[in-house]
């Protein structure tokens, strides 16, 4: 699993939609279309940053590109 990190754009931090937690983990996620996919050209699709809350679970996706990464310490949790 990977670890917590908290989040920004510009000057404001992320919080979860549902619980307003403020830990997520990171991944990329691709932006699938049918057009695409029906065409075997599924990896030439957009992708996103998927924040998934580590408190729900909830999924946030954000195809800005500006977003920042914090990596959370230890102590922090």
């Amino acid at each position: 699993m990977s670890k917590p990190v908290r989040a920004a754009i510009g000057d404001r931090w992320i919080t979860c939609v549902f619980c307003q937690g403020d830990l997520f983990r990171n991944r990329r996620v691709k932006l699938n279309s049918t057009g695409m996919e029906l065409m075997n050209l599924a990896w030439a699709n957009e992708s996103a940053i998927g924040l998934i809350c580590w408190n729900c679970g909830y999924v946030h996706l954000f195809a800005n590109e500006d977003i920042e990464l914090h990596k959370v310490k230890k102590g922090e949790l």
